[in-house]
């Protein structure tokens, strides 16, 4: 019997933003950790609030069942019943504990939606740029991956283009906002628009089309609303990571909402944990989910992400580059000196400048510069930043 070629095509190939980082990774080994300016990796440099250090700590008291112990599959009650006053405060809701699912991040949260929505030869619809792991979550899910480019020059979501993909076999349209890569928002109307060609669509083709919200950077955002997108449309499904918020992207915790005014909701619920289940993602780490009770309204730490962002903005700005002025999470989206992002990445990684080539996200010409990294490493990156630049006027 032969091997899964689907599997061994995955890591085959690898995702480019880890194989930057373990490049990353080997040249400071080689050279020091002060002389590479690695911009690759969303793994935030802020520490998780003390909070979450206390509530380990009272943890460790507890009986080792209750420490180590199996959970419900869905999570702990008291976890979920956190998680659910948290949002109900937050954005009025009513939401109740078994609304929610406990999982092990985003990915999972994503995954298990996705096979508990799509159909074999169904399709999905992504906004370009995109997180490129959409595409192996999507596929794993037996259903095609559609790429429709977001307007680019505002970076908001080209509403008629999704309109003009959306056909009898989508299942869903997927959205990030505050966007990874790009650090755009999408605006109140921008989805309120959506929401409306989404409704239509539906009842055309007579089946739900859902809007799968990624939103583990929903917490970090500048001076700018981040709607509650199941306020704008009913057949919302919420994905969600404390990764970003807490600083926890080691710890694999996270949620899956299906909020109470989903029309489809009492299907969906046991859908989400039968796809948990086939998929082996059942029992969040119960030492996290613990900690959720303790920390689920803990503050993101908004300010040192602000404060990078002023100075990479501001430093690439002196010496000439172009990018989107980012509204939300930690990544900057630069337009590449030459049309070739891959050859704009390979002479920036000469001048040990790591960030990520816009290929692999669904869209040409530009790069990903992540600024979750310490506010040291920006300021020092500065000389090689002008280097690079120069060595294109020459």
């Amino acid at each position: 019997m032969s091997i899964n070629q689907q599997s061994y095509g995955y890591g085959a190939s690898k995702s480019s933003i880890r194989e930057i980082a373990a490049y990353g990774a080997m040249r400071k080994a080689q050279i020091g950790a002060q002389n590479v300016f690695d911009f690759s990796l969303g793994n935030p440099s802020v520490p998780a609030p003390d909070a979450v250090r206390d509530s380990i700590a009272h943890a460790l008291s507890l009986p080792a069942t209750a420490l180590h112990g199996y959970t419900p599959a869905n999570g702990l009650p008291a976890a979920r019943e956190a998680v659910a006053a948290s949002l109900n405060r937050r954005f009025g809701t009513a939401y109740q504990a078994d609304d929610l699912y406990l999982t092990c991040g985003a990915a999972a949260s994503i995954s298990i939606v996705l096979n508990a929505v799509c159909n074999a030869g169904e399709e999905v619809i992504v906004i370009a740029p995109y997180f490129p792991e959409y595409a192996v979550f999507i596929q794993n899910a037996g259903a095609t991956c559609v790429e429709v480019m977001a307007d680019v020059k505002t970076f908001q979501i080209d509403v008629e283009a999704v309109e003009a993909a959306i056909t009898p076999r989508t299942a869903a349209v997927m959205i990030d906002s505050p966007n990874n890569p790009v650090g755009s928002v999408y605006a109140r109307a921008n989805l309120q628009a959506l929401a409306a060609v989404l409704e239509q669509k539906s009842a055309e083709y007579g089946h739900a089309i859902y809007l799968i919200s990624d939103e583990p950077y929903r917490e970090i955002a500048y001076d700018v609303e981040v709607p509650w997108v199941p306020d704008l449309y009913d057949r919302t499904i919420v994905c969600y990571s404390y990764s970003k918020s807490l600083s926890l992207p080691g710890e694999r915790i996270g949620w899956v909402l299906v909020p109470s005014n989903n029309p489809e909701h009492d299907e969906l619920v046991p859908a989400i944990a039968g796809a948990g289940r086939k998929m082996g993602f059942v029992c969040a780490p119960a030492l996290f989910q613990r900690v959720l009770i303790d920390c689920v309204d803990e503050p993101t730490n908004i300010e040192a992400y602000a404060r990078n962002r002023e100075a990479l903005t501001q430093g690439l700005s002196a010496i000439g580059y172009e990018y989107i002025e980012p509204q939300g999470a930690f990544y900057l989206w630069m337009k590449a000196l030459e049309p070739d992002a891959n050859a704009f990445f390979e002479r920036a990684k000469s001048y040990e400048l790591l960030p990520v080539p816009s290929d692999s996200f669904g869209c040409t010409g530009w790069v990903r510069v992540g600024y979750c990294v310490s506010h040291q490493t920006i300021v020092d990156s500065m000389p090689a930043w002008q280097k690079l630049w120069d060595s294109y006027q020459r």
